[in-house]
């Protein structure tokens, strides 16, 4: 071996690629998948989450069945069961199989984002018990049912069927099954599955929902209503929303014959008025072909439509493209789960942050069966989906505990809960594993202004109960000597001739209650009834 050839193996450097399955599959604390513990609410979550997607976004009524049983010593089964629209045949491997392959790749809101969810929980099952998943699906309007087991390929990124089948429907069923065998610790788990699941209940009164646990128990949220917020719309990207890359592969993929027509027909807010201006801007002729766009011509085009939006204007995002919980749906699920004495929800009207809409609500509950703490509870959710890991270092924790609450009559401890949601099409989660929502200044401050109309119609209710108690104490004050004052005031009517009383003893009282009433200023049937003993 020559000198040179000895130094370039010794001091040279070996590259390879590797694909997002390979990746995943090394680096799969990314995904949430840090430790047995968060494994199995991990994969509960991205299970009950496609479940619940499933059914919602197709406007069917979610039944659940979540099961969680355990193999053998740190070894557990989770099976999900819903009865949403089921996965095509033709799609079953790659929906379970295929990293970074989903039908959540548009404009619309949905709970899953990156396309990893179930995926990841297929991958940590592979790297700790070698099992593969196994789904069972029901497509609705198809007469079959089919049965895959299925694992990914890392290598490659490509679904590896271990086995397949298919029956003919004996009955309606459509829905989907799937089952993952992983290693996990549910002891530790326990109770942050079990928390996610009843906070997830919160949000969608409209779906019924059963857990069964490994230790046997089972634990049900009934459906507590029918009603269903509207599914979101599938909408054209936004211009300010669009950057360089996600240009390139419009421009591939479009069927208009000229930049012109590609602006109008690719984006929401280009009309044939604003395509002209932006062209104009960019330099690009307008009968231009876009595949035929060069590198410099993207970047200029992507320019061009942030100088547009800042010096024009565009029109805001479609809200087509969200689904809000609702107000009415919030204080259904905040009443029937937390039993408050007082609950309120506020949906703020939708906004937008670089060029991508959203939507912020605000649930509060106080008293009743709320036991007080120190601070409010939080209930963060991003589309729908409970946040309960890093709590402090999301935005919503920073403006509720901005507040002061003294300023709305809560001092602590106080029974109070507040519920926090956050809709967008694309939310700015602070890393892969979505539970932290970043501090973008327009989303920090649609929710610091619905917060402050909560607390002020808690306030305003604080007032008034107050007045009502003070009114109650000053009634009973009254009341409660009205039996002896009666009884003095009909001895000293007496007649001297006759001996006796003008009046009865039950006319002076109604008269004295009808003083007492006028005195408070409430109507006289309003009066509890007399005192008859005086303590």
């Amino acid at each position: 071996m020559s000198a040179r050839a000895r130094a370039s193996k010794a001091g040279g450097e070996q590259f390879k690629a590797i694909g997002p399955g390979e990746f995943f599959f090394r680096n799969i604390e990314l995904t949430g998948f840090k430790n047995p513990t968060r494994a199995i609410f991990q994969t509960v979550k991205e299970m009950l989450d496609n479940a619940l997607d499933a059914t919602e976004t197709h406007e069917i009524l979610p039944r659940i069945l979540i099961q969680i049983e355990q193999v053998k010593e740190n070894i557990f089964r989770i099976t999900v069961d819903d009865n949403g629209i089921g996965v095509p045949q033709d799609k079953i491997p790659y929906a379970f199989g295929r990293v970074l392959y989903s039908s959540k790749y548009v404009e619309r809101q949905t709970r899953g984002t990156y396309g990893l969810g179930v995926k990841a929980a297929v991958l940590y099952a592979q790297k700790t018990t070698g099992e593969p998943a196994l789904i069972i699906s029901s497509p609705l309007g198809d007469a079959r049912s089919y049965r895959y087991k299925v694992s990914t390929d890392t290598s490659t990124n490509e679904p590896d069927v271990r086995e397949k089948g298919s029956w003919t429907k004996a009955g309606k069923w459509h829905g989907t099954r799937v089952s993952i065998t992983i290693e996990g610790n549910w002891s530790r788990a326990k109770s942050k599955v079990l928390e996610y699941v009843a906070r997830t209940a919160i949000v969608a009164p409209y779906a019924d929902i059963t857990v069964v646990t490994p230790d046997g128990k089972l634990i049900r949220y009934p459906r507590r209503t029918k009603e269903m917020p509207a599914p979101p719309k599938e909408v054209r990207p936004h211009p300010l929303g669009i950057d360089i890359e996600t240009l390139k592969r419009i421009a591939k993929l479009t069927t208009a014959k000229t930049v012109e027509q590609m602006l109008k027909k690719e984006f929401q807010a280009i009309g044939a008025k604003t395509a002209k201006a932006i062209l104009s801007i960019a330099g690009i002729e307008r009968s231009k072909e876009p595949k035929k766009l060069t590198e410099e011509e993207i970047k200029a085009l992507v320019k061009a439509m942030k100088k547009y939006g800042e010096e024009k204007g565009f029109k805001a995002p479609s809200k087509e493209a969200l689904s809000p919980i609702g107000e009415k749906l919030i204080r259904i699920g905040l009443k029937s789960t937390l039993e408050p004495e007082y609950v309120t929800a506020l949906t703020r009207r939708p906004s937008s942050y670089s060029g991508h809409p959203f939507v912020v609500e605000v649930g509060l509950a106080y008293g009743g069966k709320i036991p007080p703490s120190e601070a409010p509870v939080l209930l963060r959710y991003a589309n729908k989906t409970p946040l309960l890991y890093d709590e402090r270092s999301d935005v919503s924790w920073k403006v509720v505990n901005e507040i002061n609450w003294k300023n709305y009559e809560v001092s602590f401890p106080a029974p109070l809960v507040i519920l926090v949601h956050v809709a967008s099409t694309k939310l700015p989660f602070k890393d892969v594993s979505k539970d932290v929502i970043a501090d973008v200044p327009e989303i920090e401050n649609e929710i610091r202004l619905a917060v402050q109309e909560v607390a002020r119609r808690l306030k305003r209710y604080l007032i008034k109960k107050r007045k009502e108690e003070e009114l109650a104490e000053r009634m009973i004050t009254f009341l409660k000597y009205v039996p002896e004052i009666a009884r003095s005031l009909k001895v000293l009517s007496i007649d001297p001739e006759t001996k006796r009383p003008l009046v009865s003893e039950k006319e002076i009282e109604e008269k004295l209650k009808e003083l007492i009433a006028k005195k408070i200023g409430v109507p006289k049937e309003k009066l509890p009834e007399v005192v008859l003993s005086i303590e």
